[in-house]
């Protein structure tokens, strides 16, 4: 059987081929179909400049800064919470003009104010003072009929909150309450608000330890202490934030840490020999006034 001869490829067939390759490389299409290496590269800067100019990296890197900073037992529950709160810091995200709208909103950002201050203990300074600032960033966006800026209102009611939430009775904290609140029509500016926050924050940890300290004094059978015994504990407790002469609110717990055992065995013990009749003191009564010497050192606002 004679061989077929191969048909040579014309020259406007050669023409149309060549035109077809010079539109696949410059599309960064390989003659596979598949997108070249240009192509890849270009379409990865693309992605990437659009998620840097939404937002999206820097949202990101904030949010892994803020688990960095935590450190939860539950990372990705913290993110999906942080996440999901993150629109009410928006000041466009605002009610329907309404009261009772205003109101929930209000609340929600006092409540995302709340979440941010808690992020970090107060000793870590840098970590804190951040979230005081996202909070005051969350408590000053503007609705549609108010204009920015936190007034002294809610910048009272977000100290209530964190004293009531800190569990810490009501009687121990009003005087200080009274002694760093604005009036309700004042402006409250950011360094008046993280001071506010930081001794709030303090108190409530001065509070607590000294409630451990009365659970050392008390008599289990009566559940109270020993008067003689409290006041001298109160009184060395005094000496100590007397010696101290700086007015950072931080510094009162490290006073107060300074009472070693030997000081207030000592003073216990002179107490006890002390000829005075017994009479008992109630855990109140301590806690009010050891939050007394406390609240003493701290400067009103104003």
């Amino acid at each position: 059987m004679a061989t077929l001869p191969v048909p040579l490829p014309s020259a406007k067939m050669a023409t149309v081929e060549k035109r077809r390759l010079a539109v696949s490389q410059a599309a960064g299409f390989t003659d596979s179909g598949r997108p070249g290496a240009s192509r890849t590269a270009a379409m990865t800067e693309s992605e990437e400049d659009f998620l840097r100019q939404v937002g999206v990296t820097e949202m990101l890197r904030t949010a892994l800064l803020k688990v960095l900073e935590a450190r939860p037992e539950e990372p990705i529950a913290f993110l999906a919470h942080y996440f999901e709160n993150m629109g009410l810091r928006s000041p466009t995200n605002g009610g329907a003009g309404e009261p009772a709208g205003q109101l929930l909103l209000q609340q929600q950002r006092l409540g995302r104010a709340l979440w941010h201050l808690r992020l970090a203990h107060h000793s870590q300074r840098t970590a804190f003072n951040n979230n005081v600032g996202v909070a005051y960033e969350c408590l000053s966006a503007s609705g549609r009929k108010k204009k920015p800026g936190l007034d002294g209102r809610t910048y009272s009611e977000l100290l209530k909150r964190i004293c009531r939430d800190g569990e810490a009775p009501e009687e121990v904290v009003a005087p200080l309450l009274r002694k760093i609140q604005c009036r309700d029509h004042e402006a409250v500016p950011l360094a008046v608000f993280r001071a506010g926050m930081l001794t709030c924050f303090v108190l409530l940890e001065f509070v607590a330890r000294a409630g451990a300290l009365y659970r050392l004094l008390e008599d289990p059978g009566l559940a109270t202490a020993d008067r003689r015994v409290g006041q001298a504990v109160l009184d060395t407790l005094e000496g100590a934030l007397q010696a101290s002469d700086d007015t950072a609110p931080a510094r009162y717990l490290e006073a107060g840490s300074r009472l070693g055992p030997d000081s207030l065995a000592l003073a216990m013990d002179r107490a006890l020999v002390a000829r005075r009749p017994s009479v008992p003191m109630t855990r109140e009564e301590f806690l009010e006034k050891a939050a007394a010497l406390f609240i003493a050192k701290v400067k009103p606002v104003g």
